[in-house]
C-alpha cells in the first residue's frame, strides 16, 4: 500500500471496522450468555461475582469501542499498530468466551466454572491493563498526560489485584474486587471519557 495515496480519514474507518467486528463478537457472546440464563434460569446455579464480571466486561467493551475513536489522531499507521489493536480486541473477546463457555456440562454451577477458569480470565484481565498503557501511548503524549497521576496509580493496582485473583478463591476478595472494578470503571468513564473530543 502506498502511504502517500491514503489519508488518515481513509485508513482509520477501515481499522475501526475490523476492531468493531471483534468487539461485536464479544458483546454477542455476553448477551447470548445472559439470554441463555434468562431462557433456562434453573439450568445452573448463578454466581453473583460471575454476573458482575459479565457487567464489567460489557462496560469494558462498550468503553473500548468509544475510546478507540481517539485513534483518529494517529497520522502514521503501520501494520504493527494495527496488529496490536486487533490483538487487544481479541483478548477482550477471549475474556467474554471465558465467562460463557460453549458447554457447562463439566461444571456444577457458574461459580464452579468461574473459579476453575479464574487463572485464564484474570491473566487476560491483567494483560488488558498493560495493553491499555501501550494503547494510551499510541494516541500521543498529550493524550497520555491527560490522565495524570491517577492513571499511573490505577493501572498497577488493578494489575496487581488481577494477579492476586488468579491465586485466590477467597469469596470476599472476589466480591470486593469486582465491585471496586465496576464502580471505579463507571467513575473513570464518566469523569474522563464522557466527551469523545
Amino acid at each position: 500500500m502506498d502511504a502517500d495515496t491514503h489519508t488518515v480519514a481513509e485508513v482509520f474507518p477501515h481499522i475501526r471496522i475490523v476492531m468493531g467486528m471483534v468487539i461485536g463478537l464479544g458483546v454477542t457472546r455476553l448477551l447470548s450468555g445472559v439470554a441463555r440464563i434468562v431462557q433456562h434460569p434453573r439450568g445452573y446455579a448463578l454466581y453473583p461475582v460471575h454476573l458482575a464480571w459479565v457487567a464489567m466486561l460489557l462496560l469494558m467493551l462498550i468503553h473500548f469501542w468509544w475510546w478507540e475513536f481517539g485513534l483518529f489522531q494517529i497520522q502514521h499507521w503501520t501494520f504493527g499498530k494495527y496488529l496490536f489493536l486487533i490483538g487487544y480486541a481479541v483478548i477482550l473477546f477471549l475474556m467474554c468466551a471465558l465467562l460463557f463457555p460453549d458447554s457447562m456440562l463439566d461444571y456444577k454451577s457458574y461459580e464452579d466454572f468461574f473459579i476453575s477458569r479464574r487463572a485464564w480470565f484474570f491473566g487476560l484481565l491483567a494483560s488488558t491493563y498493560l495493553l491499555d498503557v501501550i494503547d494510551t501511548l499510541l494516541k500521543g503524549q498529550e493524550h497520555f498526560a491527560r490522565f495524570g497521576n491517577e492513571y499511573m496509580i490505577r493501572t498497577p493496582i488493578f494489575f496487581a489485584l488481577s494477579i492476586i485473583a488468579i491465586f485466590t478463591t477467597n469469596r470476599t476478595f472476589h466480591i470486593l474486587f469486582v465491585a471496586t472494578a465496576l464502580i471505579y470503571q463507571a467513575s473513570w468513564i464518566l469523569r474522563l471519557f464522557d466527551d469523545i473530543v
